[in-house]
């Protein structure tokens, strides 16, 4: 279950279709209160990058017929559900290929960048692929903002949760994970040339859907906790009696949404 690389929540794992259910529980509505924001309507033509198929239905939903929604991934399996007209599915490495196409109305990537090493150059090609006026919509969360789930700690079950979060991003920054990649984000995409920049910050605390993730989470890296020597097995299974029993005012770590417009 170890991985060397910079996915340390492996898609191929069991636990991956509900972390993938969980997340988009909590964090889609954000998602699509932006998308609905810029305008995303009939005919749009949309790159859409990494953020799982409840995303791509919604963009397809929204463009219709006369749209286009491109989606693409390192690992495109989990998306084949979603091909289907106006929707196009790739295989695509954002931080190392050129974009799909150009002349996108709109181009969104939700937990993309934090992933590439050189965001930069990834953000130049998803600039690259909008027409003029067209609206680029990054989300990336960012756990060194507020690392903690348990930001009132005060007690040993609220100490347990905090301390086996610390494992957790160490276990990231040791695949090359950026911590603080969603702050970034805004001067990120001045830097890249665009306009109207702004950007806004989602911090769930004390949500059944904070719950649902840490568990979810919790389970898909236990082995990574154990063999690493930052948890017992013993530890992890107290933890997860704690989360189920709802006694934890849990807490995820902000998601960042930063946009702006291509002259």
């Amino acid at each position: 279950m170890m991985r060397t690389d910079g996915y340390l929540l492996d898609h191929r794992q069991t636990e991956a279709a509900e972390h993938f259910s969980a997340f988009a529980a909590l964090f889609d509505p954000t998602t699509f209160r932006h998308l609905e924001a810029l305008g995303v309507g009939s005919g749009w033509r949309c790159w859409e990058i990494g953020a799982g198929t409840t995303v791509v239905s919604w963009l397809a939903k929204k463009v219709g017929p006369t749209g286009r929604v491109v989606a693409t991934d390192t690992d495109p399996s989990r998306l084949a559900s979603a091909a289907r007209p106006p929707v196009e599915v790739r295989a695509h490495d954002l931080g190392a290929q050129e974009p799909p196409g150009e002349d996108f109305d709109l181009v969104h990537a939700r937990l993309a960048l934090v992933h590439v090493t050189d965001r930069e150059r990834a953000l130049r090609s998803m600039v690259q692929a909008l027409r003029p006026g067209g609206r680029l919509l990054v989300e990336d969360a960012d756990p060194a903002l507020q690392p903690l789930p348990c930001p009132d700690e005060h007690g040993p079950e609220q100490q347990l949760a905090n301390r086996l979060r610390q494992g957790f991003r160490r276990l990231l920054a040791e695949r090359g994970t950026d911590l603080p990649c969603g702050r970034t984000l805004p001067r990120l995409l001045r830097h890249a040339g665009l306009t109207r920049v702004h950007a806004d910050a989602y911090f769930p605390l004390a949500s059944p859907g904070c719950a649902a993730l840490e568990a979810v989470t919790i389970r898909q890296i236990r082995d990574q906790l154990v063999i690493a020597g930052l948890a017992t097995e013993q530890d992890i299974d107290r933890h997860l009696e704690n989360v189920t029993s709802g006694a934890l005012d849990l807490a995820t770590a902000p998601m960042i949404s930063a946009w702006g417009r291509k002259q």
